[in-house]
């Protein structure tokens, strides 16, 4: 059939056809119809797909597109690949291919027959797509997800853990009250340390700026040491006992008096099973320290809770001066 200007409208379409098969971002082959070995054999392969595999077309044509398979390409997505065809139906999926260099990468796919007017299959024609980043993608959020179940059922039990110890510590309701609001609150913010972070974890310096740091009006703080990002499972009992003692400054040490300092140092050390994490808080110039006449839960937390759940050793010196507290943990 014929255009008023002559040309032929079939190889005009045909033309156009190639032309945005060749400009699409989508890989695409074009095979024979044999499944069996040495077949399908390449007869078609377009720009994008020279792109994602390193191979040009000349390298493919006539070979099989099982050159892309490697030692960790699924064969049981081929076989049901294999079986859809078989049926003459169309067939979608993903598995690991190798480019020509060797590397991995994950791809889906999208098989189609083409069939004859009589519903004879002449060809089959796959697209294929670079999924490599998206699926990475999915698998960290999936991580994520099944983390974040973790610490949602470890945080339940850590609440209750703390709800119980506040009752018994306390002496008043509004002792219960302010104890248990200012618990949860510290949890609160070294959760949220710990989800703005991609590894799930929380800086040691953060949890004491997160504790420390409305304090630090009249520069009588002191926080020195090296960069140390501790996990989610050994930043929540910390951030739990920064705030202990933060609290008990507040009320009977060295944030208590207008002259009051307080200096938290700290530095990592090589020892016979790994790394550790050594930090020593020290009060100075705040009110007189007496031995406290009962064990309440932020000394219950120091000594039993931070020592069970991190495997730290605490040391804890009443000093005529302020308090003392060094503590050494394994960094894992």
């Amino acid at each position: 059939m014929a255009a008023r200007d002559g040309t032929d409208t079939g190889s005009v379409d045909l033309r156009l056809l190639r032309a945005a098969v060749e400009a699409t971002g989508e890989a695409i082959l074009i095979t024979s119809a044999e499944l069996d070995e040495p077949g399908p054999r390449i007869e078609y392969a377009n720009p994008a797909f020279t792109r994602m595999t390193g191979y040009e077309a000349h390298e493919v044509v006539g070979r099989s597109p099982r050159l892309l398979q490697g030692p960790l390409t699924d064969r049981t997505v081929l076989d049901g690949l294999r079986a859809a065809l078989e049926a003459g139906e169309a067939a979608q999926g993903e598995a690991v291919n190798y480019r020509k260099d060797g590397s991995a990468y994950m791809v889906e796919w999208l098989v189609t027959p083409v069939r004859e007017a009589d519903g004879r299959i002449t060809h089959w024609v796959a697209t294929q797509r670079d999924v490599t980043e998206r699926r990475a993608y999915e698998d960290r959020q999936a991580m994520m997800v099944r983390e974040l179940h973790h610490r949602v059922k470890n945080t339940l039990a850590t609440v209750q853990t703390v709800l119980n110890a506040t009752v018994r510590s306390s002496l008043s309701i509004s002792e219960f009250t302010r104890a248990l609001t200012g618990r949860i609150a510290s949890l609160a913010r070294t959760h949220a340390l710990i989800t703005e972070d991609l590894a799930q974890a929380a800086s040691f310096e953060g949890l004491l700026r997160a504790e420390l740091g409305p304090y630090d009006e009249r520069g009588h703080l002191i926080l020195e040491g090296p960069a140390v990002v501790l996990p989610s499972e050994t930043a929540v009992p910390v951030g739990m006992a920064l705030h202990e003692l933060t609290t008990n400054a507040l009320h009977h040490g060295s944030l208590a008096d207008p002259e009051g300092r307080l200096e938290v140092r700290w530095s990592v050390e090589d020892g016979p099973n790994g790394k550790a994490l050594r930090w020593a808080w020290s009060e100075h110039d705040g009110p007189p320290v007496g031995h406290p006449t009962r064990e309440g839960f932020g000394h219950r937390l120091l000594n039993k809770v931070l020592a069970t759940q991190t495997g730290a050793e605490v040391t804890v010196d009443f000093a005529s001066d302020g308090l003392r507290v060094s503590v050494r943990m394994p960094l894992c």
